[in-house]
């Protein structure tokens, strides 16, 4: 089933509805990769529902989830790369900026939005 994004009061699904407000507020916070995060959200519930059906408890589910993420962070600690921040080479922060604003919103203006960016935060 197909679950627009424009309002929750047409659908009936519970978990529906949670996929539209979740959507939603991805958007809202970030303004992008909506559809990313609910593919991600509905694999977590469905790869949940085959746990609750061999009978596991919901809670434990849940703390399986949270380990997972604490594992998934502690992994990313340790393969992150660290970047000695230059004044006078200004490059590999543009690169950095423009990776993380490759959205759809700024991509026509990737690399200008991503100069803005650094020479801010720089100037502070």
């Amino acid at each position: 089933a197909v679950v627009s994004t424009q309002s929750t009061g047409d659908v009936d699904h519970q978990i529906a509805k949670l996929m539209v407000q979740l959507s939603k507020s991805q958007d809202e916070e970030i303004g992008d990769g909506t559809t990313g995060v609910v593919v991600l959200a509905g694999a977590l519930l469905e790869q949940a529902e085959i746990l609750l059906e061999r009978g596991i408890h919901p809670i434990r589910v849940a703390d399986g989830y949270e380990n997972a993420a604490r594992i998934a962070v502690e992994h990313l600690d340790t393969i992150a790369d660290t970047y000695i921040v230059d004044k006078d080479n200004k490059e590999p922060l543009v690169k950095t900026a423009m990776t993380t604003l490759g959205s759809k919103i700024v991509n026509r203006c990737g690399r200008k939005f991503a100069e803005m960016a650094v020479d801010s935060i720089l100037s502070v």
